[in-house]
């Protein structure tokens, strides 16, 4: 995982649409990251779910929401269409922004070892600074901590 008070790698990934979007784009907002292992699963879905439920107040404090998985552009489409999720999802079928940002990493479920996603979040500053790390979140609290963080702020 990346450290606090770090720049934030930058990168270009394909959205839903399968439309290019970068991280630079979203200077001068605050960007909440968070990557999950994949679209559909029941955790992952109330994650996504919970970041559209508060996608207007992450709006009014000026934070733009940005999922990130392994799925495709078209897993990306279906998952945000019957969810009604009103913000970005980007594709990372390579695993480089993952990687970059630390997050593919050793699992353990069942006994089994297996390489995956670890449910993260970064929030990222105006100048595109890493300002709080959040390693294995909870899927049903995730939003909600950040939503307390951004007002305490």
């Amino acid at each position: 995982m990346l450290d606090v008070h770090t720049q934030a790698p930058d990168f270009t990934l394909p959205d839903k649409d399968g439309n290019p979007v970068r991280l630079s784009d979203f200077r001068g907002k605050k960007v909440i990251l968070y990557f999950y292992p994949k679209d559909n699963t029941p955790g992952c879905t109330r994650q996504a779910c919970a970041f559209a439920a508060g996608y207007e107040e992450f709006a009014k404090l000026g934070a733009v929401v940005i999922g990130v998985s392994r799925d495709s552009a078209a897993s990306h489409q279906k998952f945000a269409q019957k969810h009604s999720l009103p913000f970005l999802l980007l594709s990372d079928p390579e695993l480089s922004v993952i990687q970059a940002y630390g997050v593919w990493q050793e699992k353990k479920m069942y006994g089994k070892v297996s390489m995956g996603v670890v449910r993260s979040t970064y929030i990222i500053d105006e100048e595109g600074v890493i300002e709080k790390v959040m390693p294995k979140v909870k899927p049903d609290t995730n939003a909600a901590e950040i939503l307390d963080y951004l007002r305490s702020r």
